[in-house]
């Protein structure tokens, strides 16, 4: 699953309008036009790849200034603390995998507890167990670290699908 696929999915589930969208990324440090936005959220055809202008590729920055902007534009700017740098460092630099990002975000700007998340997965059909969802949340590097599949972040982006939309 490729990073468009993702913001297709992710908008769908939330019904996320382009201006929205486009408000979004601007909240994420990204300047992103709306005729870009339906770029983005165009599907190309493997078939027909020479109509490359018709789609903009969807990076991993782009989708982590995306996930940012969505945690304020759901819970608002968050002022730093004393001694913290104004910018975090990108989450996607450690590791090419988006979709433990993408989980994680998705979280904090919905501020969902485990037991929503196990629920969202549980309403895609996906039997997930709070110690597998802990590993998934954890950070790189951790012991108990578990990169999430596509599988997961299919079925994740599903589950919120029927949570949000009904």
């Amino acid at each position: 699953m490729d990073n468009n696929d993702i913001l297709i999915r992710l908008r769908y589930a939330l019904e996320i309008k382009n201006k929205e969208m486009a408000e979004i990324f601007k909240l994420g440090d990204m300047e992103v036009t709306v005729p870009e936005v339906v770029k983005i959220l165009t599907k190309v055809d493997d078939e027909f790849e020479d109509d490359s202008d018709s789609q903009i590729k969807c990076s991993n920055s782009m989708l982590d200034a995306f996930l940012n902007g969505l945690i304020i534009y759901k819970r608002g700017r968050q002022d730093p603390k004393p001694g913290q740098p104004d910018k975090p460092e990108p989450s996607f630099t450690r590791s090419p995998n988006m979709n433990n990002i993408l989980l994680k975000k998705v979280k904090i700007a919905l501020a969902l507890t485990t037991e929503d998340m196990l629920e969202i997965f549980d309403n895609a059909g996906l039997r997930v167990t709070k110690g597998e969802l802990g590993a998934l949340l954890r950070k790189e590097g951790h012991k108990n670290y578990k990169v999430c599949l596509d599988n997961f972040a299919r079925n994740f982006l599903k589950g919120l699908a029927i949570k949000y939309r009904g």
